[in-house]
């Protein structure tokens, strides 16, 4: 036998052996934690491992590319996670700390929202107070360059560029409508608050939040955005539209602190799953910040997860009627454990129900007014814009109108072009 093929020998033993022991540790982890409901294999899957170590010295030895140990180990995990199901990852460091920025409500960087066109990234606004607006950068900016590199669509490469430690600084160069050059903006890194959250009057007594994700502080932010809304209406609010579209989810107890903010008494949500932490259920507890005040909850096919326990617990309640498009179908919870290596698993381990006892996983939320034809994008939130919003975005307005009436009506459908 050669050197290599010992070498490869020793290394798919290693391998079965290694798996073997992770494999044993974690069945006696189950057996301490959950010993009555999930009990042990009797045997371990030697032939599973052995195949696994098989494979992996075939692409050692004979693929076209040598391939990095720790390149290839790496696919193999992300591989296995991503065939249980569409929500569950393996996060590296870099992902991990994105998917913990995404939650925490705030981030060092230059405070703007950006998405990727043709045309390549494109500001969608600057945040509030942030870096980015005090310098004057505007909604509809297209970033070109980012220290000088050209940025193109890349996305995630903007993102990264742009964060960084509070007090650097960073240079960004923009294509701006009616400029024939780029302009440039040196901005100051800072902690950057994001908020989740904005509100608007539509009509004097009637009040819009909308509600892009749920982090640690968008509980928080709703109640200050329904505060602001009293004191804007000096009579009180006769009714509030929450909208959920394009809410992708986020933080599960964000979710249910908002339903709980509405709700007076009752079952928001319920889980279940194969440990005892992946059971559970949350209930809501006395007050409601608009005192019983008529909701309608604007919702679409955007409208997943955390946005759907939200919109599950109002409607279930009958505390809010729901409007617009089916949502998506995202019933599963997904717990994300830090690793060793620094990066994290994101791992499915709950299926929850909404109050009534129905799983919407792959099946969604079908609301209570059914708005017919394709999906509209929703209108930007333009403080300074003398159109009102109510005339700028048929949903808003229908949602508007069904608040009017102050009732809950049977499940029916409208076309918007007869909204007037």
């Amino acid at each position: 036998m050669s050197m290599r093929s010992r070498t490869l020998a020793t290394l798919g033993a290693g391998i079965i052996l290694g798996l073997a022991a992770a494999l044993a540790g974690n069945a006696m982890a189950g057996r301490q934690s959950d010993e009555a409901e999930a009990p042990a294999p009797a045997t371990l899957p030697w032939e599973e491992a052995r195949l696994f170590a098989e494979v992996y010295e075939r692409i050692k030895r004979d693929y076209v590319d040598e391939v990095d140990n720790h390149e290839l180990m790496e696919k193999a995990v992300r591989g296995m996670v991503a065939a249980l199901d569409p929500h569950s990852a393996f996060l590296d460091s870099e992902e991990f700390e994105e998917i913990r920025l995404s939650t925490m409500g705030s981030y060092p960087g230059v405070g703007i929202e950006v998405v990727a066109e043709d045309a390549g990234v494109k500001i969608l606004r600057p945040i509030e107070g942030s870096p980015a607006e005090r310098a004057g950068m505007r909604s509809g900016d297209f970033i070109v360059k980012i220290d000088g590199v050209d940025v193109g669509a890349d996305l995630a490469g903007a993102i990264n560029r742009m964060r960084g430690p509070p007090g650097s600084t960073v240079r960004l160069s923009v294509r701006r409508t009616g400029h024939s050059e780029l302009l440039d903006f040196s901005l100051r890194r800072a902690k950057v608050e994001v908020r989740s959250v904005a509100q608007q009057n539509l009509e004097p007594g009637y009040g819009y939040v909308r509600i892009t994700g749920f982090s640690e502080t968008t509980a928080d932010d709703v109640a200050t955005a329904v505060e602001r809304l009293k004191r804007n209406n000096s009579h009180g609010l006769k009714g509030l539209v929450i909208d959920l579209r394009n809410n992708p989810g986020g933080v599960l107890e964000a979710s249910v602190a908002v339903a709980d903010a509405f709700l007076d008494h009752g079952l928001i949500v319920s889980a279940d799953g194969r440990t005892a932490d992946s059971r559970f259920r949350m209930d809501a507890t006395p007050g409601d910040l608009i005192g019983g005040a008529p909701i309608v909850v604007l919702v679409n096919s955007g409208s997943a997860s955390a946005a759907e326990i939200l919109a599950g617990a109002l409607k279930d309640h009958d505390r809010a009627e729901l409007v617009g498009h089916k949502t998506y179908g995202k019933g599963s919870v997904q717990s994300v454990m830090p690793l060793s290596h620094g990066g994290a698993l994101k791992l499915t381990t709950s299926r929850y129900f909404t109050p009534s006892g129905a799983s919407i996983h792959e099946k969604g939320i079908l609301p209570d007014v059914i708005i017919d034809g394709p999906e509209e994008v929703p209108a930007d939130l333009d403080a300074a814009s003398p159109i009102p919003l109510s005339v700028r975005d048929p949903e808003v307005r229908l949602a508007l109108a069904e608040l009017k009436t102050h009732a809950r009506l049977p499940q029916k459908r409208v076309a918007l072009a007869t909204v007037q």
